[in-house]
């Protein structure tokens, strides 16, 4: 398979910042990569649009950008929260006999990160990796609802409300009025929103600073779940949003 040079080249001007190394000039990046000025500056400004390099305004020299930051802190929480939650997760759709999920934000979507399959659902539209939309889903609720007000007008910004079924959220104003009552309840419920036939709950596990690191959730088939046994499972989730929390908290025992 053919390597792409100027990706390539990208990656190793990253490399070059360590912890004994946080600023370089354009000139020492030309000579530790062995590159024209014009060469080095155009890799440096598709970086830095990017958000993987940073310039300072102060000096003028280069240092890596918040998005490695925001990027390293996803690969640990990811693995992290996963660990935690697995055995959750596996008890979880035990004693439900439903598929549940775990997810994080990723960007203006969520994404799976791992899965327990129910013996009495039929459910296989979910994988892992599986991105999802924020308006729809019953996760994509839930992580959207508890991020900072600011941060909630970035990621709406230009979104893309697709409508799935007749009940998908289609416009900003009653997504927010559907947030507001996510945050009151502490769960989110995606009644056939974004399939047809199929209902989701789903909690938030918190960090000590009650930011939301990750949503945990329940699916279910509105044929074989009625409306009495989906309260009882939104009790049950919401025990379990609050332990995982709890773990993620104090550090408790597996």
């Amino acid at each position: 398979m053919p390597i792409i040079q100027s990706v390539q080249r990208s990656l190793k001007i990253l490399d070059l910042f360590d912890e004994h190394t946080n600023e370089l000039k354009i000139t020492d990046i030309s000579e530790k990569m062995g590159l024209h000025k014009s060469t080095v500056h155009s890799l440096l400004k598709t970086l830095q649009e990017s958000g993987y390099i940073d310039q300072n305004p102060e000096n003028g020299k280069y240092r890596l950008g918040l998005k490695l930051v925001e990027r390293g802190n996803l690969v640990i929480s990811t693995i992290d929260i996963r660990k935690i939650a697995k055995s959750y997760l596996l008890d979880l759709s035990k004693r439900t006999g439903q598929t549940t999920h775990l997810g994080i934000l990723d960007g203006n979507a969520g994404v799976y990160i791992d899965k327990e399959e129910g013996e009495k659902s039929v459910i296989r539209y979910s994988r892992l990796g599986r991105r999802i939309p924020l308006h729809s889903t019953a996760i994509g609720k839930v992580l959207l609802s508890l991020q900072k007000p600011e941060v909630i007008t970035q990621l709406l910004k230009d979104y893309e409300y697709t409508s799935s079924t007749k009940k998908t959220i289609t416009n900003e104003m009653n997504l927010l009025e559907e947030l507001e009552k996510v945050r009151q309840l502490g769960y989110a419920v995606d009644n056939q929103e974004n399939e047809i036939g199929v209902r989701c709950i789903a909690v938030p596990i918190k960090n000590n600073n009650n930011q939301v690191l990750a949503a945990v959730s329940i699916s279910t088939l509105v044929s074989s779940v009625n409306d009495q046994k989906l309260e009882e499972f939104i009790v049950l989730l919401k025990k379990v949003g609050h332990e995982l929390s709890d773990h993620v908290r104090y550090g408790l025992p597996d």
